[in-house]
């Protein structure tokens, strides 16, 4: 189903065209946690020389009906054109020159965003948050949108600092998978530390599983030793592409991935991890690894998906 346009402002922009030229896709829903969004978006956007595309979704309509409109716009729509509007204004104050543009959409977010991630560069969510636990928390359609996308899906954490601005000089860290094969998130994530001209920091996470002692008659006594050395053989494999000119940092962690990724994103600029996509499973598209760290990391995250 087509999400019906409410309103769109600015010049039309690439879309489904070259990647390096599509827009980068902020969402936004008028809370200050979107709000930052906004900001994280627009200096994404400068770095890399790309549009920037602001975007309001809800079903109002469902509940104030079209027939309301008449003379008198439905209240929603214009908070929404409010919200996009100084959405739109505080991207451009911050990058007078970047070119923003703005949509309002009659749909639920998640899969108006969803959509919208097809011909993005990139979505990029904010999450509300409140005291105690609940803060922990990712919202809903950020958790969806990450699942489900086919573009990669940052989402920053509502208590963090979150301008790309002020990451600059700190590192970006991604998470190695099992097969150690060219990735998306590898890619990605040399991508964007070349962008900020920081270090690339990839972790590979190991564990030696308790069955396997030291009796085991294909191990030799040292199961340990044997599993850090395979991790350091995947570790070498992902990164046998990556640019001469990368100030590049590796590390094999003995521990659960998910523990091993949320301690290295202390400090960390940006967390990469993959998610795997696989045709015709229902269900949340993202693994443990990727639900943990959206939860609880502390910096942003970058969720990029990966073909099976």
């Amino acid at each position: 189903m087509n999400a019906a346009v409410v309103r769109e402002s600015g010049e039309p922009q690439a879309r489904g065209t070259d990647p390096a030229e599509r827009p980068l896709v902020v969402g936004v829903d008028g809370s200050e946690p979107s709000l930052r969004a906004v900001d994280w978006a627009a200096d994404e956007a400068a770095l890399r020389g790309v549009p920037l595309r602001v975007v309001y979704a809800s079903l109002w309509e469902r509940y104030e009906g079209t027939a309301l409109a008449g003379e008198h716009r439905p209240s929603e729509e214009v908070r929404a054109d409010d919200i996009v509007g100084v959405a739109a204004r505080r991207a451009r104050k911050r990058h007078p020159d970047l070119d923003v543009s703005t949509a309002v959409l009659a749909e639920e977010p998640e899969y108006a965003l969803v959509r919208e991630g097809r011909e993005a560069a990139a979505l990029v969510l904010g999450t509300r948050g409140r005291s105690g636990f609940v803060e922990m928390l990712l919202g809903s359609v950020s958790l969806a949108v990450a699942a489900y996308a086919d573009c990669p899906v940052i989402v920053l954490r509502g208590g963090h600092d979150t301008h790309v601005a002020d990451a600059t000089a700190r590192r970006v860290v991604v998470g190695v998978g099992e097969s150690g094969k060219d990735s998306a998130a590898m890619r990605f994530a040399v991508a964007e530390a070349r962008l900020r001209g920081v270090p690339l920091e990839a972790v590979r996470a190991w564990r030696c599983p308790a069955h396997e002692s030291v009796d085991h008659p294909l191990l030799a006594g040292e199961p340990a030793r044997l599993h850090e050395e395979q991790a350091v053989a995947t570790l070498d494999e992902a990164l046998k592409g990556a640019p001469a000119d990368l100030d590049l940092g590796r590390r094999t962690v003995e521990g659960p991935a998910r523990h091993v990724l949320l301690a290295a994103s202390e400090g960390a600029g940006l967390l990469v991890v993959g998610a795997r996509r696989r045709p015709g499973r229902l269900g949340l598209q993202l693994g443990r690894v990727a639900h943990g760290v959206l939860h609880h990391a502390a910096c942003p995250v970058a969720v990029v998906p990966e073909a099976e």
